[in-house]
């Protein structure tokens, strides 16, 4: 029987949900599990054990859950769900994926690239301190348990198990001086002008770092996917662990109250709602390129409104939980201090894991237990982020030259982790923790809001948000709601500019332990925060002068996107045009 042409119907034909061929050569997730696993482990990481507790209690306890939620509602989940569907339905990288949005805006792509640059530079080396600490562990008595080590001064004191201690501001406790003085050795640098000579113990525990996540990412999301099974699930294991051990120790019940009574009139307070603000965004982070590579390698039908809101559920109450975790352990130690609470959660930032917890782990029954499984915790957060952190930039750069790097994944991805490790080698000094405190206010702070600012008002108000929509729309076979196009057009660049405009208004003095960072080092930081942002202006000149023809034309040509949906889905999955 002769085969014969279905009759096409004429007029207007609205996209349909497209039927997925899996014929590209583009890498692709195992398994739906390994994707969530992967997103779940970039988001929850070492910020959510210590930075969501300090802010919660610093900012009016319970009561900052109220702007905490709010803001994660209108301004973080709203931005997560919007880089999950971009990365999903352009299948591409944070650098290319602008020729199909708005190529003028393509700059944001270099910038991304930037900055997960410089995360990579310290975020590795807390990592590093971290297996270090893992080392040290193993002894029947810790090593920060005690005032008998070479390292210690006679301010040390030891309060845990004695009667009659006085604490004075003087006083350092015996795990304060092992992460100063043994770990970092900061008493042997002047500071940023003199940071001294590298630390070969640290280096040599960031080299291991680094070969870890190059095996783990040589391969492409198969391999990667594969090693999150271990390192974002054995986290939750240990904060459980801890969580139990905590909650049996005498005042725990002290440190939960402090860390939840709820002081409303703290809401009275600009600042607190920044600090929700800027928590959320932090926390979920969209703008790092993470969430746009990790979910370009979804099937282009996958569900990824359903993702969106499950991951930033598990990662707000990760944060929430990690509080309990932190808080009964810090309610211990001041019963044994015999002081307030407050007295003894004056630590933030790194300080917190690395002096306040293992101080009172070093004193609970089978410290050099909890001391194993909490670093190993700490050592599988970090390495979940930092596979997100380079697989952003490894997806961004391969996207945007496939020709040169399709076939060379591991020598790329080799070039990129020595890069990174030779980048670190200053954090690794004897006044390292002082770069790494630079580099993590500057390298990464204001300029990746700013990014993500950018890139909020580039895809709502110049690709479009009805255009956005229909695309959601031809994956999920559903348009989002009225709630989310106001959010992605209005209420998340708001979001994004009132953390801008407060940090700017309201910067704080940056210091460390007692050291005051001096004035030109912070114009050092603006200048590294400057050097990821710059390229945005930069591309958009260099667009405008050589894209031919008038002015008019050119930003025509610039603003448009160079393909449409049936064009990108013919040619990656082998679909067939609509008619």
């Amino acid at each position: 029987m002769p085969h014969q042409e279905q009759p096409v119907a004429r007029g207007p034909v609205p996209v349909p949900v497209p039927v997925i061929i899996q014929t590209d050569a583009r890498d692709k997730w195992s398994k739906k599990i390994d994707f969530l696993l992967s997103v779940i482990g970039f988001a929850v990481d070492l910020g959510n054990v210590w930075r969501f507790p300090y802010i919660c209690y610093q900012n009016g306890g319970g009561a900052f859950l109220i702007p905490y939620v709010l803001m994660a509602v209108f301004g973080g989940v709203p931005l997560f769900y919007m880089e999950l569907a971009l990365g999903q339905f352009h299948r591409t990288g944070a650098i290319s994926i602008w020729k199909h949005i708005c190529p003028i805006f393509k700059g944001i792509g270099f910038a991304i690239c930037i900055i997960a640059l410089y995360v990579s530079f310290y975020y590795n080396t807390i990592i590093a301190w971290a297996l270090f600490y893992f080392y040290s562990s193993f002894s029947s008595t810790l090593p920060w348990t005690s005032c008998d080590n070479a390292w210690n001064t006679e301010n040390c004191t030891n309060y845990f198990g004695k009667d009659n201690v006085t604490w004075t501001n003087y006083s350092r406790s015996p795990a304060e001086e092992f992460y100063t003085r043994n770990v970092l050795e900061l008493h042997e640098s002047e500071g940023l002008g003199n940071v001294g000579i590298i630390r070969w113990q640290l280096m040599l525990c960031l080299f291991l770092i680094f070969t870890i996540v190059y095996f783990s990412l040589w391969k492409g999301v198969k391999t990667s996917g594969k090693v999150v099974w271990v390192t974002a699930t054995l986290p939750y294991v240990v904060l459980f662990i801890l969580l139990i051990r905590g909650a049996t120790l005498p005042g725990a019940w002290r440190g939960v109250v402090f860390y939840l009574q709820p002081k409303w009139e703290k809401l009275k307070e600009t600042s607190v709602w920044v600090d929700a603000a800027a928590q959320i965004f932090f926390s979920l982070g969209p703008g790092f390129g993470v969430l746009l590579a990790l979910s370009s390698y979804n099937p282009f039908t996958n569900n990824c409104y359903r993702d969106a809101i499950v991951t930033s559920l598990v990662n707000c109450l990760t944060s929430f939980v990690s509080g309990f975790v932190i808080f009964t352990v810090l309610g211990y130690m001041a019963e044994q201090r015999h002081v307030n609470v407050e007295d003894v959660a004056k630590n933030k930032g790194p300080s917190l894991l690395f002096i306040t917890y293992p101080e009172a782990i070093a004193n609970m029954m089978g410290s050099t237990f909890f001391a194993i499984i909490f670093f190993v915790m700490m050592i599988t957060l970090g390495l979940d982020s930092t596979f997100g952190g380079l697989e952003a930039i490894i997806t961004a750069v391969m996207d945007e030259y496939p020709d040169f790097l399709s076939h060379r994944r591991e020598l790329f991805v080799l070039g990129l982790v020595v890069v990174c490790f030779l980048g670190s080698l200053s954090t690794l000094t004897k006044g390292g923790a002082y770069v790494v405190k630079l580099l993590e206010e500057f390298g990464v702070g204001s300029s990746i809001i700013a990014v993500v600012f950018l890139e909020a008002t580039a895809v709502s108000w110049f690709y479009g948000i009805n255009r956005f929509s229909n695309d959601i729309k031809s994956m999920l076979g559903y348009t989002p709601g009225l709630f989310w196009k106001v959010c992605w057009v209005a209420i998340s660049p708001a979001f994004l500019a009132y953390i801008i405009i407060s940090s700017l208004l309201n910067p704080s003095p940056l210091t460390l332990f007692d050291y005051k960072f001096p004035d030109w080092s912070i114009t050092v930081g603006y200048i590294i925060g400057m050097s990821s942002f710059m390229w945005i202006p930069i591309y958009m000149v260099y667009k405008l002068v050589w894209t031919p023809g008038s002015l008019k034309q050119r930003l025509a040509v610039c603003l448009r996107p160079e393909r449409t949906l049936p064009d990108i889905h013919t040619d990656t999955l082998g679909l067939t045009p609509v008619p």
